[in-house]
């Protein structure tokens, strides 16, 4: 399985951007999707996750109400659009997907067991 996340870049605080991840997996509409950040020096956070029908989202109080998590099934691809973007979004952000169909919506990075490269995302202020 193969994820390319893409869609980072340098905005301006209050500004906006699209992530993608693209995931070369057949059978996409299974299988939970997670975003999370890496900022320098700190621990992969979670950022918000999306079930397998793109019908049940959660995400992480530091950026709810301002990034939402869509799926669309048919491009194998989950989005991540990000709005009032903030200095302390400033992060490698990458897409996890679960090994196994049908799992939890969960937080935690070491449940996902593929990842993509990462793009980043950097906020002036």
């Amino acid at each position: 399985v193969q994820l390319q996340a893409s869609g980072g870049g340098l905005v301006q605080a209050g500004g906006s951007l699209r992530l993608s991840c693209a995931v070369s997996r057949r059978t996409f509409t299974r299988y939970v999707m997670g975003w999370f950040r890496q900022a320098p020096g700190k621990e992969r956070e979670f950022v918000g996750v999306i079930n397998w029908s793109g019908g049940s989202t959660y995400y992480s109080d530091s950026v709810k109400g301002r990034f939402t998590i869509s799926k669309d099934n048919s491009r194998n691809t989950a989005y991540l659009q990000m709005n009032s973007l903030k200095p302390e979004d400033t992060a490698l952000y990458y897409c996890g997907v679960q090994r196994t169909a049908w799992g939890p919506l969960t937080k935690y990075p070491t449940d996902y067991d593929f990842w993509g490269q990462g793009t980043q995302v950097t906020v002036s202020s």
